[in-house]
């Protein structure tokens, strides 16, 4: 890997880690499409999973006293059992199908409000929530705006939504790693320097953002989230679509 591509790599850690700081997304699915444009699809959803694991748990930390731990378990356990079915199937992904379901993910975000009738505090409507947005997450290296829809009737501010999906993706990522674990050992030692290297940079992004996302109304937090995942999204769908004909 040349100097140049290695520092964009860490420019582009930093980045999309402060965006995720601020919104609480967007900046994965960013950091995703960098990984996919070097590596394969495993290995680059697995080096996603381990600075994104990184990323989360410094915006877990950082914002620590609205994390809602019980939501987060029972999520979790979804998550686990979405993993567990993708591994019984020999599941494999590619960059065609990843970039196709990461393109329709924004349709979420614009279904009225008031077609959704899930709640994240509610235990079932929680568990589902696992099994939806952790399959996603395997499948496609990415949950994007799935767990959100579940977030939208709970009444948690733009701060402890930030927090719980932070650890809720802690979890996730963790479960990606150990599914793609493979994939990822197929990387020499310069590269997992590299990816070591990185995670200062996705840390410090991340309390950059964190530091932005205080400044922010919730009305704010909301627009832009909208907006942001929806531009991302078409990018990936169009490419996807180029791949796939």
């Amino acid at each position: 890997m040349s100097i140049l591509i290695a520092v964009a790599f860490l420019v582009v850690v930093f980045l999309t880690s402060a965006l995720s700081g601020i919104f609480g997304m967007a900046g994965g699915l960013i950091l995703l499409w960098f990984l996919l444009l070097a590596l394969p699809a495993t290995v680059a959803i697995a080096v996603h999973g381990v600075i994104q694991l990184c990323a989360n748990a410094s915006r877990a930390w950082f914002s620590r006293h609205y994390i809602n731990f019980r939501i987060v378990a029972i999520i979790s356990s979804g998550g686990a059992l979405a993993a567990v079915g993708l591994a019984l199937v020999n599941y494999t992904p590619n960059t065609a199908i990843v970039s196709l379901l990461i393109g329709l993910m924004p349709l979420l975000v614009w279904i009225p409000k008031a077609w959704f009738r899930f709640d994240a505090a509610r235990p079932g409507h929680a568990f589902c929530c696992g099994v939806v947005a952790g399959g996603l997450t395997i499948a496609s290296g990415v949950s994007g705006p799935t767990i959100d829809i579940f977030f939208i009737r709970t009444h948690m501010d733009r701060r402890q939504i930030v927090a719980t999906k932070a650890a809720v993706q802690v979890i996730s990522h963790s479960i990606k790693i150990v599914f793609y674990l493979s994939a990822a050992l197929t990387l020499n030692m310069g590269q997992w320097g590299l990816i070591l290297l990185a995670i200062p940079f996705a840390i410090f992004g991340t309390r950059s953002g964190n530091a932005i996302l205080r400044r922010l109304t919730d009305a704010r937090f909301r627009y832009w989230t909208r907006w942001i995942v929806t531009a991302i999204g078409a990018f990936y769908f169009v490419q996807g679509l180029l791949m796939v004909y």
